[in-house]
């Protein structure tokens, strides 16, 4: 992976506030194409799997849906668990409204190539605060129509770029100082939805 380049990135998703890197489109989308092609993921390496678990923030998409996009008002965060067959998007407030809750998609995921993670999703609604050792939610049944899947295109410690079913290119910076012990709920609460048929 060209260094120069995977800085110059890091440095525009980084830029505040949240979702500034969508004013710079013109130098961004070059950046993830190169990297894209000078250092591929490869999923299969424990490593790799190693470094795809935690907590991730959207900071850069070509998508023009709000719910797909990186804003300052929004933390637009993927939590992926690969060695629990876990996942999450989560869309929380920005600042102080933040440990209110905010709106959450659990899915099953499996890595099923060197870069593909296939993804299954399964419920959908509210995930609020956490009191003791359980979260209030309000999470309901949902019906995939299709089979998803995400590229992992570029992974390393702090950055992915991804590739969605639909054509989305996304960027996202790890959150070191988010977990996902703290933000996914209990393994129990999926396996208490059946699996869609």
């Amino acid at each position: 992976m060209s260094n120069s380049e995977r800085l110059q990135l890091l440095s525009l998703l980084q830029e505040a506030p949240r979702g500034s890197a969508h004013r710079r489109d013109g130098e961004v989308r070059p950046l993830i194409t190169a990297l894209e092609a000078s250092s591929p993921a490869d999923l299969q390496s424990d490593a790799a799997r190693q470094q795809l678990e935690g907590v991730w923030e959207l900071r850069w998409s070509s998508s023009s849906q709000p719910y797909l996009k990186a804003s300052p008002w929004l933390q637009n965060l993927q939590l992926l668990a690969p060695s629990q067959g876990r996942a999450m998007n989560l869309l929380l407030p920005a600042g102080p409204l933040a440990p209110l809750g905010g709106i959450a998609v659990e899915a099953r995921i499996a890595i099923s190539s060197s870069q593909r993670v296939e993804v299954r999703f399964q419920r959908g609604g509210w995930l609020g605060p956490a009191l003791g050792q359980t979260r209030l939610q309000l999470l309901r049944r949902v019906t995939p129509g299709f089979p998803a899947w995400l590229d992992i295109t570029v992974l390393d410690d702090q950055l992915r770029l991804c590739r969605g079913n639909a054509g989305t290119l996304f960027a996202l910076l790890r959150r070191d100082d988010l977990s996902l012990e703290a933000l996914l709920p209990a393994p129990a609460a999926v396996a208490a939805s059946p699996a869609p048929g």
